[in-house]
């Protein structure tokens, strides 16, 4: 028997919903077949995007989506995406595959989904090969009214009004594929580069550096350190593996010992979380810089015959309760944690949709964040969390996952039962309430939706009861589910 208690006279704040963010680059087929069909597609769309996918977008209630990138932020030159379609530049994309961007997918069109879907966008500029000017001009083009060239040239191409974009990243991984640079030099240039990235009207710009990878608590040190104060949030990316960079294991082949390890280094985010909230602690005490995840998720090999610069990977119960862990730290960590951005929507690594043609389906992941949607905005409240561990040796770890939040008088809990192979009874008390309803995701390990089955969705979670102040439920093996306690 495993046991949660909640604690709601103690929490960390509200859980932004920006946390459940999702981020779209220009990689394989991420946009283009994935969310961007064309408007002469005689796939259903709608100004040329996909009309499945924004309709499944939307059910997610998605806050923010993430572009252009990625790597591909640093190599992309905002005005070869604007203007007429067949006057626009041609280019090679380096990064992801070496085929043709042709650009017909470029800011008014990526405006145009996050129109759609009912999200805000987050826009990624380049430092990388960009100029102060250029990402400057960039940002005139998306929020200034202004009589300036650069608004009569947003004007001439269709838009008269300003979108007003709020969240705005200098630079991507400016450590490695955005320039590899030292963390003392990019704090110079993102203070240059910010200085030109000005606030029009009302709209405030959100102004978020690059931040470190994984564990690299130095470049955190000096950027708080060196440019803190000039910065809104600082992001940082940590991808789950199985095995490691130069060999990144199967999306679907694997046994329980590589199941384990990677819901143990999923985990590893509460470490990563701690040690850099703990370190901008020290130059931002009161919290004003938010921590933006903006990079986060499985990376596996991609599908057996598939290009393997565009990173399609399949998508199992295993990503599920990666997802799950995930966002359950992310809740915890709400003082901090401002934003996050799954990687990536559509096709690329730990999608939460998948395409071929005219087919869509939804991974068991998009099924995690239908069921964690009840956190946005709400109140995070403690829980205490006792289970026997999973596995043993270097990946054992505690069996449940768990967080909660109340809102509107109704407190939902996030739960995913860890084991691969034993059903775990749960006790949850502490709620002062006395009805329940839930929703449940479970199936084997290496489960996954295909486009000629989809075996797992999500059903109603029976069988919970109520007796002297706790609810009883049991979760099956590999499974993850969202009570809500009224």
């Amino acid at each position: 028997m495993a046991s949660i208690t909640l604690q709601p006279a103690r929490s960390e704040g509200t859980i932004s919903r920006y946390i459940y963010g999702h981020f779209s680059e220009h990689l394989g087929r991420c946009i283009y077949q994935g969310l961007y069909v064309g408007e002469g597609s005689a796939i259903p769309n709608k100004n040329g995007m996909r009309t499945a996918a924004v309709e499944a977008l939307k059910r997610l209630r998605v806050p923010v989506l993430r572009w252009p990138g990625g790597c591909f932020a640093d190599e992309y030159h905002w005005e070869d995406g604007i203007g007429p379609k067949e006057t626009r530049r041609r280019m090679v994309n380096t990064n992801w595959g070496g085929i043709v961007e042709d650009n017909s997918f470029g800011t008014h069109e990526f405006l145009e989904l996050c129109r759609q879907i009912g999200c805000e966008p987050y826009i990624n500029g380049n430092v990388g090969s960009g100029t102060v000017r250029e990402m400057a001009e960039w940002i005139e083009y998306l929020n200034s009214d202004g009589d300036s060239t650069v608004v009569r040239k947003r004007r001439a191409n269709g838009r008269e009004d300003a979108w007003n974009v709020r969240f705005f990243g200098v630079g991507n991984e400016s450590w490695g594929c955005g320039g590899n640079m030292r963390p003392e030099y990019y704090a110079d240039e993102f203070r240059r580069y910010a200085t030109y990235c000005r606030t029009y009207g009302e709209n405030r710009l959100y102004k978020i550096a690059c931040g470190p990878s994984a564990d690299g608590y130095n470049w955190t040190q000096v950027l708080m350190q060196r440019a803190g104060r000039f910065m809104d949030g600082l992001s940082l990316h940590y991808y789950t593996l199985c095995g490691d960079w130069n060999d990144k294991l199967s999306a679907t082949r694997f046994g329980p010992e590589e199941y384990y390890r990677t819901l143990k280094r999923a985990a590893y985010m509460e470490e990563l979380l701690t040690r850099h909230s703990a370190l901008m602690d020290r130059y931002d005490p009161d919290k004003k810089v938010g921590l933006i995840v903006d990079e986060w998720g499985t990376w596996f090999e991609v599908e057996p015959g598939t290009n393997p610069g565009f990173l399609y990977q399949q998508n199992t119960m295993r990503d599920a309760l990666v997802a799950a862990i995930t966002l359950n730290i992310f809740n915890r960590h709400c003082s901090r944690v401002a934003m996050a951005n799954l990687a990536q929507t559509v096709n690329v690594l730990q999608s939460v949709l998948l395409t071929e043609g005219e087919q869509m389906i939804l991974t068991p992941t998009y099924h995690v964040f239908d069921l964690y949607k009840a956190h946005m905005d709400a109140k995070q409240i403690d829980c205490f969390v006792e289970a026997d561990p999973v596995w043993e040796g270097e990946w054992s770890q505690c069996g449940l996952s768990a967080s909660a939040s109340e809102k509107d008088g109704v407190i939902t809990v996030t739960l995913a039962n860890l084991s691969c192979d034993r059903a775990l009874p749960v006790s949850v008390r502490g709620s002062g309430r006395k009805e329940a309803a839930g929703r449940i995701l479970h199936g084997d390990m290496a489960e996954h939706n295909t486009f000629e089955a989809s075996p797992l969705f999500l059903k109603d979670l029976k069988d919970i009861s109520y007796a002297q102040g706790a609810f009883q439920l049991t979760l099956p093996p590999c499974s993850v589910a969202a009570v809500e306690l009224k």
